[in-house]
């Protein structure tokens, strides 16, 4: 008998003496006639009770486990999913894990991703007729009863039903929000525990106070009964990510991929967030936050909203390349934005941890990243090398001599193989407060202050390295404008220039141009609001190559937002906004010459066409929609570009 064998049998058999034990001491109770194999139903807030008997009633599962968030629990799942074959373990660091999906579950399904309401143009833009709207997806309430029945009906017999109760949210920060998510991917619960605060605190939370966010999830089981990979369940042809803004709630079927299936993330925090921010006067982003202190000890805070594998996380750990200078993180992917009561705008960043692209991070662009990731950490669909560690394109000054790698897929993999070694897409899961550069007011129930906002997104021509805008109205013209390359985040192919506004596109949990007036509306909550940017750091000159170094030296820009926030005269007004007069960015000690007019020109050609494509944008996905001080932005960017 094999090792493994021996140590799935005596899993097996320790597993069936805790059920016998449980039973003889009546730890076991039912729950609708199913077994619960964990947790307290009496502890359970009654309408959470309620929440998950109808989804029992629903998907029929097996038994249900009521996560308490503990690191016994953990281990217990942890040793579930090995014996299923979903991970695999990482010896060459401290706790840390592979998962390899099936190949069809890789990516956010935008195309499949709805939003439901009694009318369309609560959710979307009016279109002119013939044209595809691309700001979201509308489904009406009777359409996604029918898709639930259709999919949830008996889609867990023979699993475990998961109630995870968690926190979006420092636990005593009055911006937090809390949700209950049901799922039957052992998977999803220990991302759920990295990404989110979770536990019994969080129902201890809701006996006063019984809202939440009901997260309903399966990975599904495919219409002939046929799961094509048995170590990762999934039902790709069938896959649908709803959510019902009036009613608080998502519902995920069939991926277990992170962006669909860790329903905190994208779908509460920003989908269901915007719309709930809406409501009660905040703002939800897909923004990263960072504290920055300049050598004079002077600190403020920065959020920035660039679209997925744009370089947020590695803004957000930034090592500094100017002396003096010292970067703190808050978050790397989301913010939620809150005037106080003296109209100064404060983020909190709900997650609890960082769900980060993997490929291209490395000890040159991301030191940090690399010191948080390799402890307590979950991978996955990165490569794994035979020495028990893990692979990904980036890391190749990291690999040491004689190490064989395998790839995503488990295949080996090699220089001349013809596919990447780990998915484009690959990711890491790790505890937020892991990160050597955390920051100390990182859970600060009241937030962190905002003195600055930036937009930024991958535009190889055209677009300066910064710019900042004239004003509010300006800078929300400018998040409305945002195009970028497309990336690997979602199922689109190839590095067409998209429009990403707010780097949300695929987030909107509402009418785009409802979002814009909701924005243009905090003019009126503040006399102090942040100055808004534009960031690009990814401008090539004509031999193909970036003009700009990025990582650390990005530095050197946020050094000149600090000092525009300051006040100081080093801006000349353009076409587009204030770009830093020639000189005005400290490049002292940069080892790359600058090819300033390169970096910075600004074309006529480039930005009456680029005008044009955003006018077209607009007519098209936001027609009547568009609120009006953002289309006399528009007209006044045509204006200045003709006179260019």
């Amino acid at each position: 008998m094999t090792i493994a064998a021996v140590f799935r049998r005596f899993s097996t058999e320790a597993a069936r003496a805790v059920k016998s034990r449980a039973h003889n001491v009546g730890l076991f109770q039912q729950l609708r006639g199913v077994t619960v194999v964990s947790g307290n139903i009496k502890d359970l807030p009654p309408k959470v009770k309620s929440y998950v008997e109808e989804h029992i009633d629903l998907c029929h599962p097996e038994r249900v486990h009521i996560c308490d968030g503990t690191d016994h629990e953990n281990s217990h799942l942890i040793q579930l999913m090995q014996q299923q074959g979903t991970i695999v373990p990482l010896p060459k660091y401290e706790n840390c894990w592979l998962a390899r999906t099936n190949p069809a579950d890789t990516a956010r399904v935008e195309s499949k991703t709805f939003i439901c309401t009694e009318n369309r143009s609560e959710t979307i833009p009016r279109v002119q007729e013939g044209v595809k709207g691309t700001l979201g997806n509308w489904i009406a309430p009777q359409q996604m009863q029918e898709a639930i029945k259709e999919r949830f009906t008996g889609c867990m017999r023979g699993r475990t039903m998961y109630v995870v109760p968690f926190f979006m949210g420092p636990v005593v920060s009055p911006l937090s929000k809390i949700g209950i998510e049901l799922t039957d991917s052992p998977y999803v619960v220990a991302s759920m525990r990295i990404m989110t605060r979770m536990g019994n605190l969080v129902l201890k939370k809701l006996q006063e106070a019984e809202e939440f966010v009901k997260c309903l999830h399966s990975v599904g089981t495919p219409a002939n009964g046929v799961v094509e990979v048995p170590s990762w369940p999934c039902d790709p042809e069938r896959t649908i990510i709803l959510h019902k803004p009036a009613e608080n709630e998502i519902v995920s079927y069939g991926s277990g991929y992170g962006g669909n299936s860790l329903l905190g993330k994208k779908c509460f925090a920003l989908r269901i967030g915007s719309t709930i921010a809406k409501r009660e006067g905040w703002l939800a982003e897909h923004m990263l936050i960072l504290g920055i202190t300049n050598p004079q000890g002077k600190k403020r805070y920065i959020a920035a909203a660039f679209p997925s594998a744009c370089g947020k996380t590695n803004l957000a750990m930034m090592t500094p390349s100017l002396p003096g200078f010292k970067v703190e993180c808050v978050g790397d992917d989301i913010a939620w934005m809150r005037f106080d009561q003296h109209g100064q705008l404060r983020a909190i960043n709900p997650e609890n941890g960082f769900f980060g692209v993997a490929p291209g991070t490395s000890t040159k662009s991301n030191p940090i990243a690399m010191k948080t990731i390799f402890s307590n950490t979950l991978f996955t669909n990165v490569a794994s090398t035979s020495d028990g560690g893990v692979f990904w394109e980036g890391m190749e000054d990291e690999l040491q001599s004689g190490v064989a790698i395998t790839d995503w897929r488990g295949q080996k993999w090699s220089k001349e193989s013809k596919s990447p070694a780990a998915h484009p897409n690959s990711r890491f899961c790790t505890p937020a407060n892991q990160c050597p550069i955390i920051d100390p007011q990182w859970e600060a129930p009241e937030g962190v202050p905002i003195s600055a906002i930036l937009f930024g997104g991958r535009r190889p021509a055209g677009v300066p390295l910064v710019y900042q805008a004239r004003s509010w109205e300006h800078g929300v013209f400018i998040g409305a404008a945002m195009r970028s390359e497309a990336t690997a985040a979602a199922e689109h192919k190839g590095k067409m220039i998209m429009h990403d506004p707010f780097a949300m596109r695929p987030f909107f949990g509402y009418n785009f141009g409802d979002y814009l007036q909701h924005w243009l509306s905090m003019e009126k909550r503040s006399q102090n609001l942040p100055k808004i940017f534009h960031v690009n750091w990814f401008r090539k000159g004509d031999d193909g190559r970036f003009l700009w170094p990025g990582f650390g030296e990005n530095s050197r820009v946020l050094d000149w937002i600090l000092r525009r926030l300051d006040g100081e005269e080093c801006a000349v007004e353009t076409a587009i906004g204030f770009i830093p007069k020639e000189g005005a960015l400290n490049l002292q000690g940069m080892q790359e010459k600058v090819r300033w007019n390169e970096l910075f020109g600004l074309s006529k050609e480039f930005w009456a066409a680029e005008a044009l494509a955003i006018e077209k944008y607009f007519n098209e996905q936001v027609g009547q929609d568009l609120p009006a001080p953002v289309a006399q932005q528009l007209k006044d960017l045509k204006r200045r570009a003709e006179a260019m």
